[in-house]
């Protein structure tokens, strides 16, 4: 980033490295699942609860996350929190048996729901400070670094077996992009001890909740009426935060299952060959990081709720429609309805949380990382009980799910309303004169 001297790339650079690391290093680990497996003597069950480990770990940091994010800021959580999870890799390479893995995994479903909170809150806030969309282009990235895992597990498994060495390596990897961007990260805005529940500063008029009162994100630190303000949204979050939080469910769930059991479904149900198997997930990715790159736009021109509720429909629609039709070509197009259409969900409702307090980002990040990290063992036991084009067909009901949750959240303006001019004033003609009372 030296050199780029535009404070808003810069920012966006620092902050899209956050995002990179996380999709890194969720992909590292999950690409040598099989050598873990081997090393440790899993059955297939043990893997399951191997992975329900991350995510019970993410469930249980929203308390946590919410607290972290007061006292040390994003920007601090985030350094921290990022640093963590590459320790997480040398810890799980170094596991001797299946509890201390389990153990790992668990400190790293509450390591990613401390870096997801801080990395969405500062692109959150990035948006707010320049009055620019880039919440997709961020999460595009974290697809680039998911890609970039996965090159580079390629690479070390042509050169070694170790998955010590490959984690080692990936290690140093996380560590060396988050120390180089940490100074480049926004600065939080106001200490925690003096601002609360502080959001990203972002003017109550731009909310679209049409009150100030339900806008926290003002940029104002609270009065000493309001110390307690945090506490009570932590123990009784607000019903909008609720719908954010399922549509954020939805979608992830609808992420991580279409990653994990695509392939299967291709090669099982299908009937595709070994080679074309793995096309899947190809689609899928490819769809969701070129979407991405454009849906900043499509979010500056017809807002974020309609983005997320006719993306959501399209996914939904798309995958039931292939699985009635059967086949590999049908599959493949349904698939790629799917990353088509589920790619803006999350950058959309992370803005929308993130509007409503760390308090409030928190919780929606966590049951977002939970619906990635566990949902794809439920579709999987789904399967299990019935078939998978039963799970694929929940995954297809899950997307429509996201829209339903979608209707019930307030979303802001588009860039386009924003700019309306307002319509001219009446002409006013001048006041007649008042006759004096009769005495």
């Amino acid at each position: 980033m030296l050199g780029v001297r535009d404070d808003f790339r810069r920012r966006l650079l620092a902050i899209a490295a956050l995002f990179c690391v996380l999709g890194f290093q969720y992909a590292t680990w999950a690409a040598r699942l099989p050598a873990l497996k081997s090393d440790l003597d899993l059955s297939k069950a043990e893997v399951g609860l191997l992975l329900m480990a991350a995510g019970v770990g993410a469930a249980i940091s929203f308390p946590l996350v919410a607290v972290l994010t007061r006292r040390l800021g994003s920007r601090r959580l985030a350094v921290i929190s990022g640093l963590f999870l590459g320790a997480v890799l040398l810890g799980l390479a170094a596991a001797p048996n299946y509890p201390l893995a389990l153990a790992v995994m668990c400190l790293d479903g509450l390591a990613v729901g401390c870096l997801n909170v801080a990395m969405n809150a500062q692109g959150a806030a990035l948006e707010a400070r320049h009055d620019r969309t880039a919440m997709a282009k961020l999460h595009a990235v974290f697809s680039a670094g998911s890609l970039f895992a996965a090159l580079l597990a390629s690479a070390m498994n042509a050169l070694t077996d170790s998955v010590a060495a490959h984690f080692g390596a990936a290690a140093a990897i996380i560590a060396l992009l988050v120390v180089a961007t940490r100074s480049h990260l926004l600065p939080d805005e106001a200490p925690a001890a003096q601002a609360g529940d502080a959001a990203p500063a972002v003017p109550a008029a731009e909310t679209g909740t049409g009150s100030t009162a339900d806008s926290p994100a003002t940029g104002e630190a609270p009065d000493a009426g309001e110390a307690d303000t945090p506490r009570r949204r932590l123990s009784l979050p607000a019903t909008a935060t609720l719908w954010m939080g399922g549509a954020m469910v939805f979608g992830t769930v609808t992420e991580g299952a279409m990653n994990d059991w695509s392939a299967l479904y291709l090669e099982e149900v299908a009937g595709a060959s070994a080679k074309v198997a793995p096309l899947g997930i190809a689609v899928v990715s490819v769809m969701m990081v070129a979407a991405r790159l454009f849906a900043d736009g499509w979010r500056a021109r017809w807002g974020d709720g309609r983005v997320v509720r006719v993306g959501s429909v399209l996914a939904g629609t798309g995958l039931a429609l292939a699985l009635l039709a059967g086949g590999v070509v049908p599959a493949l197009l349904g698939f790629a309805c799917m990353g088509l259409g589920i790619a803006a969900v999350t950058p959309c409702v992370y803005v929308a949380a993130a509007r409503q307090g760390s308090d409030a980002l928190a919780l929606v990040a966590a049951m977002g990382t939970t619906g990635l990290l566990a949902g794809p063992p439920v579709i999987g036991f789904i399967a299990q009980g019935s078939s998978m084009t039963w799970g694929m067909g929940a995954v297809a009901a899950s997307a429509v799910l996201v829209a339903a949750c979608a209707t019930r959240i307030r979303w802001t303006a588009t860039a386009q309303d924003t700019r309306k001019p307002t319509a001219p004033a009446e002409p006013t003609t001048a006041a007649e004169p008042v006759e004096p009372a009769a005495s």
